[in-house]
């Protein structure tokens, strides 16, 4: 049986530079008797050089519409809207499976195009822990932006343009900086998960002291929201994986009522379900970017402000190492990718595609 084709295409959305193959991943997928082309892509983190180090073959710029259709296209972010059917294998996170918007229109150009999303939120191994996720980088990515926040909003400024830092030793010592000699307080919910460690990291290594690192996770989110607690921090990190309908964590209606003496100034939405029916952070509705990185809360005049950050790829403000970090955990997985049917993880990716593309096609109207 001839090894898979890995066509890795560059990445649409802007300021996005990380990558989900890094060279060392790709040339350890050529030593394995794959085949990986790769679009050229000046915005990428890595050179084109080093793929073609690794033994790639470099292709044009976003060209895997042309790609041979037995060739399986591996990215991050989403595609660009589009009706055109979709023919062939996409590794990517899509976003679609919760009911989030637009879901139908993405999984309908599957259907009539005949290909298979292999989502990578959904790549799973036996015991439900998925084999790779950008949630460390999140995390660690999202309290510097909120802890940059903070600190500018604290002398009554709003953060502008990001940048991707060169590392994190770079991302941390720009926070430590920013936040100086403030008393900050902050709280992390889903602080055991991989995105919340990161979280809890990022504010450990720019000084916030021990015990102002508040770290919630399931046991002390049981008896359900709102929770007032969360007024009581300067920061506050969301970092859970939603899964089901659960209360609001906050609401706008409790911050109104917090008043003037409310501490809270910056909400970071790390899990980002803007548009998912059961956001428990129903403050806010629209997405934040590296351009405009927070968006105001009303809270009315008289109160003092709340920003959010709700930026759906923070892990490309340290795109090297996050990528580096990605593509390390994603490579068993793609070394056994000939396997389709008979592995776990891929198989079972495939089976939740199928069920969500049947329930996009139904609301479509074309079944």
């Amino acid at each position: 049986m001839s090894k898979p084709i890995f066509w890795l295409r560059c990445e649409t959305k802007e300021l996005e530079r990380r990558a989900a193959l890094a060279p060392i991943a790709a040339k350890r997928l050529i030593e394995a008797g794959f085949t990986v082309f790769v679009e050229r892509d000046e915005q990428r983190t890595f050179d084109d050089s080093e793929y073609e180090a690794a033994g790639c073959t470099l292709v044009d710029h976003n060209s895997w519409r042309t790609a041979p259709s037995s060739a399986t296209i591996i990215g991050l972010k989403e595609l660009q809207e589009s009706a055109e059917p979709l023919a062939h294998k996409h590794i990517y996170f899509g976003h679609c499976y919760k009911k989030q918007a637009g879901w139908p229109s993405i999984l309908s150009r599957f259907h009539r195009g005949g290909g298979t999303l292999y989502d990578i939120e959904f790549l799973t191994d036996t015991t439900g822990r998925r084999v790779a996720a950008f949630g460390f980088h999140a995390g660690f990515a999202g309290a510097a932006v909120g802890a940059l926040a903070f600190a500018k909003q604290s002398e009554g400024q709003k953060l502008g343009r990001l940048n991707a830092f060169e590392t994190e030793v770079a991302m941390v010592k720009t926070v430590e900086d920013a936040l100086g000699k403030k008393n900050v307080k902050v709280l992390v919910i889903g602080a055991l998960g991989r995105c919340g460690s990161g979280a809890v990291e990022l504010f450990q290594r720019a000084g916030v002291p021990e015990d102002n690192i508040l770290k919630w996770d399931m046991a002390e989110t049981a008896k359900g929201g709102p929770f007032n607690e969360i007024l009581d921090v300067d920061i506050f990190v969301n970092c859970i994986y939603l899964s089901r309908q659960i209360p609001p964590f906050i609401t706008r209606e409790q911050l109104i009522a917090a008043g003037p003496q409310r501490r809270l100034s910056i909400i970071v939405d790390v899990s980002c379900d803007t548009t998912n029916p059961f956001n428990p952070l129903p403050v806010y509705s629209i997405n934040t970017t590296f351009i405009e990185p927070t968006v105001p809360v009303d809270v009315g005049a008289s109160n003092p402000p709340i920003s959010v950050v709700s930026i759906d790829h923070l892990p490309a403000l340290v795109p090297r190492e996050a990528s580096e970090k990605f593509s390390q955990d994603l490579l068993p997985s793609l070394l056994d990718f000939a396997n389709t049917q008979t592995s776990p993880v891929w198989s079972a990716a495939e089976k939740i595609f199928r069920e969500k593309m049947q329930e996009a096609a139904v609301v479509e109207g074309v079944v």
